[in-house]
């Protein structure tokens, strides 16, 4: 099955930030992605809201209740006691937990699973008491031992770090290598019982080696790339061009 596709709102939101303005709207855009085929929302609602704002979540909850009870909410975070008072309260599908600071301008790396055994423990097992999905971040190094923790704390999947191979959109032979380091691992994951999303820089170019060396691959997260494609192709169209490039016979 190709992977299902999550559009990230956050740089939409941000765009609309600049200006004390309810435009470009971040529900009406997520609702022509879902209308196009995109199988879920993702948001990152950070502390200081300088995208995703608290008072976005109810709305995009509603949007996918109300219009389209076959997607999912998927929201990233930091799991500060604020971030999870936000998961309780909009109860999305799918919680994909980073170990962002705060001041962090976007997520660059995977969790430490050795040194932070004991606090995923924790909120994982919390998340899951309320029936969720629960995704953590991991870098894309083969390291068995580390993902062996990912699934003892009760986590069901990991979101592989792609950001070092989008990285890589001007030098092919190292773009290759990551490829397959992401693919080692995903397969150590599938291996260990954990399902494989990914996530960070992700294009329409450089989705389709990726899906292809991890045909086990649930879902990709895609914001920055998307949005900058929406820009020139608009929404819809996007939506179909990067579910093409996951494998969709669109």
């Amino acid at each position: 099955m190709p992977a299902k596709l999550s559009v990230n709102l956050n740089a939409i939101a941000m765009l609309r930030n600049r200006r004390d303005l309810p435009w470009p709207s971040v529900t009406g855009l997520g609702r022509i992605a879902l209308e196009a085929g995109a199988s879920g929302l993702t948001v990152h609602p950070r502390p200081d809201q300088r995208h995703i704002r608290f008072s976005d979540l109810g709305p995009i909850r509603a949007l996918i209740d109300g219009s389209f009870p076959d997607a999912e909410f998927n929201m990233e975070g930091y799991p500060e006691e604020g971030f999870l008072r936000l998961v309780e309260e909009h109860r999305p599908e799918q919680v994909t937990l980073v170990p962002d600071d705060p001041a962090q301008a976007t997520s660059d790396h995977g969790w430490d699973f050795r040194k932070e055994r004991k606090l995923l423990e924790v909120v994982v097992g919390r998340l899951k008491a309320l029936g969720l999905r629960v995704s953590l971040f991991a870098d894309g190094t083969p390291d068995r031992d580390a993902l062996a923790i990912a699934r003892e704390v009760g986590a069901d999947r990991i979101e592989l770090y792609t950001g070092p191979y989008g990285g890589c959109f001007d030098d092919p032979v190292r773009a290759g290598q990551l490829a397959e380091e992401l693919g080692r691992t995903a397969d150590i994951a599938v291996d260990l019982g954990l399902a494989v999303n990914a996530g960070h820089d992700l294009t329409v170019a450089n989705l389709p080696a990726l899906a292809a060396r991890i045909p086990a691959l649930a879902e990709v997260s895609i914001g920055h790339g998307l949005t900058a494609d929406a820009l020139e192709y608009g929404m819809a169209e996007t939506v179909r061009r990067f579910r093409r490039a996951c494998g969709e016979a669109v």
